[in-house]
């Protein structure tokens, strides 16, 4: 029997887990990034924040690029830190690995769970406004840091990284996908941005999405970004984590 071949569009770093659970359930994984991680156009927002650290009551992570970049500019000058936040399990695992601990998950892995878990912490006991320091990726969605603001908290937001398209990926994409016969059996969307970038590499290749191949979303907000770009998911991970989306590619494909 054939084995199925799935499309893993992660970055290379974060790539390896899916793969290897794909892998082990008889799947032949397919690793083309079609996005990687670079510098902020400044550091300077973060820069002054981690030297004003002990000015915020909360710390606020949505990914564990954001925590890996953080810890990478503090470059050990972490003392002690506010109350943090971490936006699922994959980032407070993240914190854990450079000596520091959520003091807060949200139920589920997207940004509004984090902001329902948050808002009730939006004031101080003396009804003084708290200040939140949002770490994330130049681009992102604004609903958390809006939300929260809107309720009286003040937030500061600090790009630590941002995502680009990897042009070394569209060699590898035209491979894949200028014939039906080396087509991908289907393909997984960690976030939003693997999605739009995908798109890009196509376009850059002069091809586009096959529409029949299945697309396997690894929650609602890449699920909607998938819509918006007219390409709609045929399945979503129950959770926002990567065992559940093996578990969506398994039902899609009938893996053992």
């Amino acid at each position: 029997m054939t084995r199925p071949r799935i499309l893993i569009t992660r970055s290379p770093h974060q790539a390896s887990a899916l793969a290897d659970q794909l892998r082990a359930l008889g799947a032949e994984p397919i690793l083309i990034p079609t996005i990687e991680l670079a510098e902020p156009t400044t550091f300077a927002p973060l820069d002054e924040a981690l030297s004003r650290l002990d000015t915020f009551h909360w710390l606020l992570f949505t990914s564990s690029n954001a925590v890996e970049a953080f810890s990478k500019r503090a470059g050990g000058r972490l003392g002690s830190t506010p109350k943090i936040a971490a936006i699922g399990s994959a980032t407070a695992r993240a914190l854990g690995a450079i000596g520091l601990r959520a003091d807060l998950l949200p139920a589920q892995a997207v940004a509004e769970s984090l902001t329902e878990e948050l808002l009730p912490h939006v004031r101080q006991a003396d009804g003084s406004p708290t200040r939140f320091l949002l770490v994330r990726a130049e681009t992102a969605r604004d609903y958390l840091p809006d939300t929260l603001r809107a309720a009286g908290a003040e937030v500061t937001i600090v790009p630590a990284y941002r995502t680009v398209v990897p042009a070394s990926s569209i060699a590898a994409i035209e491979e894949l996908f200028q014939s039906c016969e080396a087509w991908p059996n289907a393909i997984t969307f960690t976030s939003s941005s693997t999605a739009t970038n995908l798109l890009a590499l196509l376009e850059a290749a002069g091809l586009e999405l096959p529409p029949q191949i299945p697309r396997i979303s690894i929650g609602p907000i890449t699920s909607q970004t998938l819509r918006d770009l007219h390409y709609p998911p045929h399945a979503e991970a129950a959770e926002s984590n990567i065992p559940a989306l093996v578990r969506s590619c398994c039902q899609v494909l009938q893996l053992e």
